[in-house]
């Protein structure tokens, strides 16, 4: 069980890890030993979260997320296979976090008297000047 909440945890066996071989550092080993992980977490078959919260972990994970639902994680910061195990998973444990956070609601507010006077008031001011502009034009 990877433990994303103290009250919320996916199971791994929902989780499904590839390896392949990875760009980048690792020397000769580059060539020989596929070090980075590809995580594929398929979210809405996923019996563990709700479906409120699925929707908004396929808006947070935008691209990486495909057609089917599935989000794939690829990690290959690391020189060994774990260590981008254990990236992925901290990724993905960030990404269902993030989902948990509910938006907050844009409350419709309305401008102040004041404000709706002073905007006004200076569209009166511009309007004056642009008027003396043209009266000034017609003396000469």
């Amino acid at each position: 069980m990877i433990e994303i909440t103290p009250s919320f945890s996916v199971d791994e066996r929902e989780l499904q890890f590839d390896y392949i071989r990875a760009s980048g550092p690792g020397g000769q080993n580059v060539n020989k030993v596929a070090t980075a992980v590809q995580l594929r977490f398929d979210i809405t078959n996923s019996p563990s979260l709700a479906s409120d919260h699925k929707g908004r972990l396929i808006r947070l994970s935008g691209k990486r997320v495909n057609t089917d639902g599935v989000l794939l994680i690829e990690a290959k910061r690391f020189r060994t296979q774990e260590q981008n195990r254990e990236d992925a998973i901290q990724r993905l444990t960030e990404l269902v976090r993030k989902s948990f956070e509910k938006p907050k609601v844009r409350t419709k507010t309305k401008p102040t008297k004041a404000s709706k006077e002073r905007r006004l008031n200076q569209k009166k001011k511009r309007g004056e000047t642009k008027r003396t502009r043209s009266d000034s034009q017609n003396f000469e």
